[in-house]
């Protein structure tokens, strides 16, 4: 089993991220998935765009791409067909993934490239100035919408789902066991695997929506989460869950179509792909 301090860059320390912020328990939980099931630091590549938790392969012990804004899928789908051997493991926002680079992101599922792709979504543009993002709560505050956002949020799973990824689930960080156990399940599957990750933002989110503490946030995700069979079974039996606000968990879908290089006539042996 490898050390954390083996698998962090010490001399990166210390990291930028605020007190509180999410990113850091998305990056324990993922350190104990990626030991669980032995991947190796130097067959792995990190690849990540623009934003908060695309800073999070900089502290990884492994090669990364530190792309443009939005463009992660698009990089780490050349890598992969390039360099099939490799495993791929993207980390990416919700403004980098679904709003700047929504076409790659639906393509990629489309497609199934053998990734693994991970979304912090922190319901706003959390580097940049505390603006909405395309998952910001509808009638919660940011630096754009002082009364409220007005819009309703883009479901980047149920999106995943319908692109045709092979594996998609959505987890909070209050949900750290699921968590772990849902990345592990993705690092040893093949095809477009996609992990949902809805994370506190306590200076910008949070602090525009009266939830300033990490601990009201991580309380509002464990009070406003509701299990996707649940949701699902409701629906079959018109039952009114009221789901409106709610945060749909669990995992989504888990198949087996042929990934893009497989189609193509070629073969990865990177280990768990």
């Amino acid at each position: 089993m490898m050390d954390i301090f083996e698998f962090y860059r010490k001399d990166e320390w210390p990291h930028v991220f605020c007190p509180g912020c999410g990113n850091g328990t998305v990056m324990n939980c993922f350190f104990r998935a990626f030991n669980k099931v032995g991947w190796k630091l130097d067959n792995t590549v990190f690849v990540s765009g623009i934003g908060c938790s695309s800073r999070i392969p900089l502290y990884i012990n492994s090669d990364a791409i530190h792309t443009t804004h939005g463009r992660a899928i698009a990089f780490a789908t050349g890598l992969k067909l390039s360099r099939p051997e490799l495993d791929v493991v993207v980390f990416t926002g919700d403004g980098d993934l679904g709003a700047i680079g929504g076409n790659h992101f639906i393509n990629g599922c489309r497609r199934n490239v053998d990734l693994d792709v991970v979304c912090i979504n922190n319901n706003i543009y959390g580097m940049t100035g505390g603006q909405a993002s395309i998952t910001t709560p509808h009638d919660y505050m940011s630096t754009t919408t002082p009364l409220g956002n007005k819009e309703y949020p883009f479901d980047l799973a149920e999106i995943a789902v319908a692109a045709g990824a092979n594996y998609v689930a959505r987890w909070t960080t209050k949900h750290v066991h699921e968590l772990t156990k849902s990345m592990a399940t993705s690092l040893t599957k093949k095809g477009f695997n996609f992990i949902e990750v809805v994370a506190q933002c306590p200076t910008n989110f949070g602090r525009r929506n009266k939830m300033a503490e990490p601990s009201s946030l991580l309380e509002w995700f464990k009070e406003s989460s509701v299990r996707r069979d649940k949701a699902r079974a409701a629906a079959i039996d018109h039952v009114d869950l009221n789901l409106a606000g709610q945060i749909t968990i669990g995992e989504f879908v888990s198949r087996d179509r042929a990934c893009y290089h497989e189609r193509k006539g070629g073969s990865a042996h990177g280990n768990g792909h």
